[in-house]
C-alpha cells in the first residue's frame, strides 16, 4: 500500500517491543517487508527474533498514523547495532532515515555503534561517522559491509 505525505509533520515514535501496541507491530513489520521483501526481493522475511529482546529499541516516524521512516537499536552489550533502516517510498528525500540515524547516535552514541550496510549505502552511512570494519558479504543476496562508528 503507497502512502501519500500530507502536510503533517512527521512525529518521532520509540517503543521497546513490549510497548508496542498490535496495530504498530503491524505497521513496523509491514514497512520493513514491503522495502525488504518486496522493493529489494530479498528472499527471506526479515525475521530474526532479535525486536522480541527487552532492551532492543524500536524507532519511526509516524505521518497520519502511517509508519514513515523506521530503525532498531539492539543492545549488544558493549555496543549497540543500528538496523533495519527502512523508509516508505512516498517519504524517501525527505531526511527523515538521516534523522533517525542522528537520533539513534544522540541516544547511544556513547558506546560503539555498529551495522551492515548495504554495499551502495556505505557511503551515505560515512556521513554519520561510521566506517567499514571488516570485508564485505552477502546477505539475502544483497551485497553488505560491515561498519562501526566510535564514540566521540
Amino acid at each position: 500500500m503507497s502512502v501519500a505525505p500530507s502536510d503533517a509533520q512527521p512525529r518521532l515514535r520509540r517503543a521497546r517491543f513490549a510497548e508496542l501496541t498490535p496495530f504498530e507491530v503491524y505497521r513496523l513489520c509491514r514497512l520493513r517487508v514491503d522495502v525488504f521483501v518486496v522493493e529489494q526481493q530479498c528472499p527471506y522475511p526479515e525475521l530474526d527474533g532479535r525486536d522480541l529482546e527487552p532492551r532492543t529499541e524500536h524507532l519511526w516516524f509516524e505521518v497520519d498514523g502511517e509508519v514513515a521512516a523506521t530503525i532498531r537499536v539492539l543492545d549488544d552489550g558493549a555496543t549497540r547495532a543500528i538496523g533495519r533502516v527502512a523508509t516508505a517510498p512516498a517519504f524517501r528525500g525527505a531526511g527523515l532515515a538521516a534523522r533517525l540515524i542522528g537520533q539513534g547516535i544522540a541516544d547511544h552514541g556513547a558506546v560503539p555503534l555498529t551495522l551492515g550496510a548495504q554495499a551502495h549505502l556505505e557511503g551515505w552511512y560515512e556521513r554519520f561517522g561510521f566506517r567499514r570494519s571488516g570485508p564485505g558479504y552477502v546477505e539475502d543476496g544483497i551485497p553488505h559491509v560491515p561498519m562501526r562508528r566510535e564514540p566521540a
